[in-house]
């Protein structure tokens, strides 16, 4: 399968490449316990899973009418993101799909990460798995001024990768990063590991695995030519 033109296929990380959005959580209700605050799991999937950490701790904040410093927000996030990584160095958090996929699509079509995530988290996961040479970017949310669902994630990924967004995919696990992947011009291709189909129905097409995205798979929704 040759084209023209580069395309790219732009993967969100937790919930599509990683199993990781559990562990995300339970870093959440580890440092609120702590401080007597409550995060019931189907709150965090319905209505923080898409925000990055900060946004999504902002957020909670406002939603329980709880006020801190930044100075504690800080302290907060860097708390949060050390038990998560504990979490992660405890066992294998790849989706046993993941590699194949990569694998499978690296070898028509430029690959990138565009996430919600804190880079070092990203690159932690990659780096233990021998996978981080297949992307051509990896983009995290330090990386960008604002994480979804804006477009700033998708739009520096493409731009990274030398790809124009009409000839871009993402793969997404909510609605928050198809919103993000539509508005800076991508097809989005969302993926029932997190959300319902229903809730994914703002992307091209919806499938329940990694296995179903095929070179073809993509060649059809891109209209791109052998």
């Amino acid at each position: 399968m040759r084209t023209d033109t580069p395309h790219a296929v732009v993967f969100d990380f937790d919930g599509v490449l990683a199993d990781t959005e559990g562990l995300h959580l339970a870093a959440f209700q580890d440092v609120f316990a702590e401080r007597g605050w409550a995060l019931e799991r189907a709150t965090y999937f319905e209505r923080y899973l898409g925000y990055d950490d900060r946004d999504m701790l902002r957020l909670y904040l406002d939603d329980s009418g709880i006020d801190v410093s930044p100075a504690e927000i800080s302290a907060i996030l860097i708390d949060r993101s050390r038990r998560f990584e504990r979490r992660v160095a405890a066992g294998q958090v790849l989706f046993p799909t993941a590699v194949p996929a990569v694998r499978r699509l690296g070898a028509y079509y430029k690959l990138g990460i565009a996430s919600g995530s804190f880079r070092s988290e990203i690159l932690g996961i990659l780096n233990a798995n021998a996978l981080t040479p297949a992307f051509g970017t990896i983009v995290g949310c330090d990386d960008v001024e604002r994480s979804k669902p804006a477009p700033d994630l998708y739009s520096a990924a493409v731009q990274r990768l030398g790809v124009e967004p009409r000839n871009s995919i993402a793969i997404e696990d909510s609605h928050w990063g198809i919103t993000s992947a539509k508005a800076a011009g991508l097809r989005a291709i969302g993926i029932t590991t997190s959300s319902t189909a229903h809730v994914l129905n703002q992307a091209d097409i919806v499938v329940g695995s990694l296995d179903e995205i095929t070179p073809e798979f993509v060649q059809k929704i891109l209209g791109t030519r052998q």
